[in-house]
């Protein structure tokens, strides 16, 4: 099977959007799985839709041995967006053309120099990993390339601005807070450190446009099923090593003034990126409704039997009760519109729903007493504060994950507790070591006095819990109910 490059696709009689020639408008730092199926996916729509009329080049952002498919592929790749839409299987393709090539900062400097002067580049993009965006005070002006990230970029920054040129839009897409604003810090740290000058410090601030970014796109990564890899290249008429899968939903969230929407190539595009002038609620949205539903059902879901999350919204009881939990107890206290944070909702069901991924309930619940801290502790005293009374679902998967540590625990390994489901099996519970040991050393203690040292535990919670009027009674008679009836009673007595 020949390779896919722009002639073998040609010959394969594909017959949607492709952009073989174009100036390159953009700089990439991450070649990886996610960025391929997330950000290139959304500029080759612009280009298809808005006209946008760009290449994309793609930077490895620690310089290593550079694959050669990218260069055999003239940077194509196929985009398979799969999942469930409204309850229905979905299975889409599409050839991305966006990418020009790819780089290797050790290798190629000299030609990342030379696109970062150019009259076409308008913006940077970059997905690092979370350890990406940090000063390095090891990194000089004079390594060619510098070491990290932030200092790789002020010195091709440093090139564009001597050059005279406009400044650029930067798109931060790691996994952290605030991600373009500390990238924005440790440039200017490097500007001060290699004394580059006032004036280049003005341009960067006023030039240039650092954008923080909030992603949202589940991307499984490559497909390595041998079988599964040959029925494509016979459908598709061509081998391709770079394909990758990614889940039908995305939505890109950008930090910026109202005018970058004018600016960016998305909304003429009709892509769901949206310009907004804070990511903080969007993400605040995004952990209390995806990962805090997660978080919310897992631990008695998995008590009752179910193993993946996808059969989990095939369970009426489980699935009714994550939803009542989401729409009557968490959305009601995000600082959102109402109507926009019930869209997001309902896409969870079809998110969890995938039918192309099994996502393992065991491997969500690990740390899920620090998870339960984050995502879902803030809507519980939230809602008492507003309400007056506390969130029925809520307290209820306090108490699951309560009985999650604490079914039958036979043995405290080195990194894990051994526990027993009801229906007999063995699993590990997986945490840090300070809550492990607390529920070990909890094993033969009474329900009420687990209870009471649970929530009065600050370092898990950062309060005591037993402050929240009622709380433990009611955390409980749910614990009790779960021990007794089994976790899916337990849940379904919610929703009476």
């Amino acid at each position: 099977m020949e390779q896919l490059n722009y002639e073998v696709l040609k010959k394969s009689g594909y017959t949607g959007y492709v952009l073989e020639q174009a100036p390159v408008r953009m700089l990439q730092f991450g070649e990886g799985n996610f960025m391929r199926a997330f950000v290139d996916y959304f500029f080759d729509i612009a280009n298809e839709k808005a006209g946008w009329n760009g290449k994309a080049v793609l930077v490895q952002p620690v310089g290593r041995h550079l694959p050669a498919n990218y260069e055999e592929q003239q940077g194509l790749y196929t985009l398979y967006l799969r999942g469930s839409e409204k309850g229905l299987k979905t299975d889409k393709k599409r050839v991305i053309s966006v990418v020009d090539s790819c780089l290797n900062p050790k290798r190629d400097w000299s030609l990342l120099e030379e696109i970062m002067i150019s009259d076409d580049l308008e913006y940077i993009t970059s997905n690092t990993t979370e350890a990406g965006i940090v000063y390095d005070p090891e990194s000089s002006f004079d390594q060619i390339p510098p070491a990290s990230f932030p200092a790789k970029l002020t010195k091709l920054l440093y090139e564009r601005y001597r050059a005279g040129k406009k400044g650029v839009i930067i798109l931060s897409c790691e996994l952290i807070d605030n991600n373009g604003r500390i990238l924005q810090e440790c440039v200017n740290r490097h500007i001060a450190d290699w004394k580059l000058g006032g004036d280049f410090e003005t341009w960067i601030n006023e030039a240039c446009s650092f954008c923080s970014t909030l992603v949202d796109r589940i991307v499984p990564g490559a497909i390595r099923d041998p079988e599964e890899i040959a029925g494509l290249e016979a459908a598709n008429g061509y081998a391709d090593e770079l394909g990758v899968v990614g889940e039908v939903f995305g939505v890109w969230y950008i930090e910026g003034p109202a005018g970058l929407a004018e600016k960016l190539p998305f909304e003429k595009a009709g892509v769901n990126v949206h310009v907004v002038p804070d990511v903080a609620p969007y993400k605040k949205r995004k952990v209390r409704i995806l990962n805090g539903a997660h978080t919310g059902f897992v631990p008695g879901a998995y008590l009752s039997g179910e193993n993946i999350v996808r059969d989990c919204m095939n369970n009426d009881t489980i699935r009714n009760f994550m939803n009542k939990m989401l729409y009557e107890e968490v959305i009601p206290v995000l600082p959102l519109d109402k109507t926009d944070c019930e869209v997001f909702a309902a896409a969870v069901t079809d998110r969890f729903n995938n039918p192309f991924v099994d996502h393992q309930l065991l491997s969500i619940s690990l740390n899920s007493t620090a998870k339960w801290r984050a995502r879902n502790l803030p809507t519980l005293l939230e809602y008492v504060e507003a309400f007056g009374e506390l969130p029925t679902c809520l307290v209820m998967s306090l108490a699951a994950c309560m009985a999650f540590y604490s079914t039958e625990i036979k043995e405290r390994t080195e990194d894990s507790l051994i526990c027993v489901r009801p229906a007999g099996d063995s699993y590990k519970v997986q945490d840090d070591a300070y809550v492990l040991d607390f529920y070990a050393a909890h094993k033969d203690a009474s329900d009420k006095t687990l209870v009471h040292d649970v929530l009065k535990n600050i370092e898990m919670w950062g309060m005591d819990l037993n402050s929240v009027k009622g709380l433990e009674e009611a955390v409980l008679k749910d614990l009790t109910r779960i021990r007794t009836q089994g976790a899916e009673a337990a849940f379904a007595s919610c929703l009476e």
